[in-house]
């Protein structure tokens, strides 16, 4: 489903965010799916997702509104991390890039793929959650930093459960992202650096190349050491 009401989410096994525009902006794009998961995890919507890239394309005279290669991967990193990973061609397929356009983004789509399946047994702890609890699979920070008022200015950043901080890419020709890290110890997944929040959080700005956008976990957790053995075993 793509709407409902507060008592929906007991009938449905799961929501999606309806159809975006394949564009970057916040009205429609990109950034309003990651803006909807987190305002309907907060309203009680457990189960919910973006399709990968968006739905709506506009190609006619004077309009020219089509998905790019670099958008379609910046949605395939971001939704790796989320309830459910689901690609869409959109109600123009021939105007935009899709998964399977070339073979570069085909090897791409099965790297996220994979780490979307690395995370199987994780998002099954979260969804026994969401049955007994009502938690979102998806959380904003400040359901875990409830004490720390920075989390509250937080727009575009997102929690996978209570172990893993993700910023994604949400802008074109963005290599950088700025973020903020909570108190603990948090672990690059890419890198495997570690940074020390021992008193409280700070925000840090790291390289974000296409591939490896901002996900950190909390260290020591065993899904987020898991993940980051079999990424280091691929190198």
């Amino acid at each position: 489903n793509r709407s409902g009401f507060t008592r929906s989410p007991s009938y449905s096994t799961l929501f999606w965010l309806g159809d975006q525009n394949v564009t970057w902006d916040k009205h429609d794009g990109i950034k309003t799916a990651l803006t909807g998961l987190l305002s309907s995890g907060l309203s009680g919507y457990s189960l919910n997702h973006s399709d990968i890239g968006g739905y709506l394309a506009v190609d006619v005279p004077l309009i020219k509104i089509t998905r790019s290669k670099e958008l379609l991967l910046r949605w395939i990193e971001m939704n790796a991390f989320t309830a459910v990973f689901r690609s869409h061609e959109g109600n123009n397929p021939g105007s935009s890039h899709q998964v399977y356009s070339d073979d570069d983004t085909v090897s791409f789509f099965g790297k996220f793929a994979k780490i979307f399946s690395l995370l199987h047994d994780y998002r099954k702890e979260l969804m026994d959650e969401a049955y007994t609890k009502g938690y979102p699979l998806v959380r904003h920070p400040m359901l875990h930093y409830e004490d720390d008022p920075e989390v509250y200015l937080l727009e575009y950043q997102f929690m996978l459960g209570d172990q893993f901080m993700v910023a994604p890419v949400l802008d074109q020709g963005k290599n950088k992202v700025t973020l903020y890290l909570p108190q603990g110890e948090w672990v690059h997944l890419w890198s495997a650096k570690v940074y020390e929040n021992k008193d409280k959080g700070r925000y840090i700005t790291v390289d974000s190349p296409l591939g490896e956008p901002p996900v950190f976990f909390k260290k020591g957790n065993p899904h987020g050491e898991k993940l980051l053995e079999e990424l280091s075993l691929e190198q």
